[in-house]
């Protein structure tokens, strides 16, 4: 391991995060929150000193990186901007050290789970601020950091394949630095384009923004306490689902329209499955909401009945309400697919309380936080290729017990998996499940009830925010325990650098030299 040349990049990467901080000072100038400025210069002033430091001790370093430097730096960078980009609230006295490394990790993963619970008390530039880590964090800021650089060279391509979410992701140009800069321009354009939609559907230029942020980085952390809830404005949610639709899908897909292919993604076999998938948990999620549900079950107690009557004190000792929500198809369709695109594409926004949606409701929500979005999107969970890829896998091997001589190719989108890649997919599959299991059981273990726990893990693990229950869409993340808010931290950043890049940090090979 080349300490020195680490050292030397995440000096460069600390200026670059106070210098981000930036645009919050402005905002704090605009909106005349001297407390919060000082904050924020403050904050600027400690990533400068601590990015001098760095540097200094790198700089004879060998500039060459290799893939174990790659590795090393991208995790690392990810810790310590999150360690960095907390000083904001502690300076303001919005958070204590740990609730502010919580909440900006959770905005750089782009996660969204929050302990905020005075969104009054925090300044303006400071919930910027929070929104502006979920849009640099959403297409890595690693990426940004290889697209504004000149002087990685080779280095960037290790550097872009430890970052870059699901398999094998595709590269759009033969030099790293203009397929970075490919994906920002188009994440920018993205950006623009639904910060204009966002103000035409009546939301302030600073509201329009930040929900923009929490939208293409499918962060959503929001203004509003209530979330996207707060306007009560239907015009608002149709965009939003939109671009949540956009950000869910792969990047490279749109440039590749850009180019003139309209036709890509439906050529794409990810893709189609993932609008599929959209589509039919809209229609399951729309008429269990207008209550379907229970409707083929023959054992139903009447009403009034000793039975009927143990069920409602079942439901209401598990925090239920005594009848599931029910709604009429236009509102049942409304709430019904912004919270199905919501969760899917690990947003975590909300318009409306889904923990208390019917049971049925509630369970493919939970599925769809392990599915996510595309490879090459700013989403998390398993991702869908990596579904599609699992579920062929398996198939294959089993017709393969009662045709033991077949040989069979796993393709997608008319191009062979190779072995290696789906090798890696079973590691993969092997150490979420192994960390989601573990997890769950750690939270457990801290006195939080089961549906808590579980939904905790799968909630940051896979990058989405709101769980169930305690950690549910009108709660937060406040009364987890301060080890429950480090160790749910640590989800956040494994499950946005997909296991691997956090992972080898814990393996003492990994520091040794050969």
């Amino acid at each position: 391991m080349n300490y020195r040349l680490v050292s030397r990049y995440l000096g460069h990467f600390s200026v670059a995060i106070g210098l981000l901080m930036g645009p919050s000072a402005l905002w704090a100038l605009y909106f005349t929150e001297w407390r919060e400025l000082i904050a924020l210069m403050g904050s600027m002033a400690v990533c400068g000193a601590v990015g001098f430091g760095l540097t200094r001790f790198g700089r004879n370093a060998d500039t060459a990186l290799y893939q174990r430097e790659a590795l090393g730096l991208v995790g690392v960078s990810w810790l310590v901007a999150a360690g960095l980009g907390a000083l904001p609230y502690v300076f303001a006295g919005v958070f204590n050290y740990v609730d502010a490394y919580f909440e900006c990790m959770s905005g750089f993963t782009t996660t969204g789970s929050s302990v905020l619970t005075d969104f009054e008390g925090a300044g303006k530039s400071i919930m910027f601020w929070r929104s502006f880590t979920h849009w640099l964090g959403g297409m890595g800021i690693i990426v940004l950091f290889i697209a504004v650089l000149p002087y990685l060279g080779a280095g960037g391509k290790q550097l872009f394949k430890s970052e870059s979410p699901g398999p094998d992701p595709r590269g759009l140009r033969p030099r790293i630095k203009d397929t970075a800069a490919i994906l920002y321009s188009i994440y920018f354009g993205f950006t623009v384009a639904e910060t204009l939609l966002l103000m035409l559907a009546g939301l302030n230029p600073y509201e329009a923004l930040c929900q923009t942020f929490g939208t293409l980085a499918t962060g959503g952390f929001s203004t509003r306490q209530e979330s996207i809830a707060g306007f009560n404005n239907l015009a608002v949610d149709i965009v939003i689902i939109f671009f949540m639709v956009c950000a869910g899908g792969n990047f490279a897909l749109y440039f590749a329209m850009l180019k003139g292919n309209l036709k890509a993604p439906w050529k794409d076999t990810e893709w189609r499955v993932y609008i599929t998938i959209l589509i039919v948990c809209v229609i399951l999620v729309t008429f269990n909401l207008m209550g379907v549900e229970g409707t083929f079950r023959g054992d139903t107690p009447p009403e009034g009945s000793t039975q009927a009557m143990q069920a409602l004190a079942h439901r209401a000792a598990l925090g239920a309400p005594a009848e599931p929500t029910k709604y009429g198809f236009g509102k049942a369709l409304r709430y019904g697919s912004f919270q199905v695109v919501s969760i899917m594409t690990t947003t975590g926004f909300c318009t409306d309380n889904f923990d208390k949606w019917p049971y049925f409701s509630r369970a493919l929500l939970v599925v769809l936080m392990f599915v996510g979005g595309c490879a090459g999107s700013t989403g998390g969970g398993l991702k869908v290729v990596r579904v599609v890829m699992l579920l062929k896998m398996a198939y294959w091997r089993l017709e393969n017990t009662f045709k033991p001589k077949m040989v069979r190719a796993i393709r997608i989108s008319g191009q062979v998996v190779d072995e290696s890649v789906q090798k890696t997919v079973y590691a993969f599959f092997v150490l979420y499940l192994l960390w989601f299991a573990g997890g769950t059981l750690f939270m457990s273990l801290l006195g939080l009830p089961f549906q808590t726990a579980i939904t905790s893990v799968a909630a940051t693990l896979n990058n989405i925010g709101p769980g169930l229950e305690h950690v549910g869409a009108e709660m937060n993340y406040a009364l987890v325990p301060a080890v429950g808010k480090v160790f749910l931290s640590l989800c956040m950043v494994l499950g946005r650098l997909e296991l691997f890049s956090i992972c080898v940090l814990f393996a003492p090979a990994f520091w040794r030299h050969d």
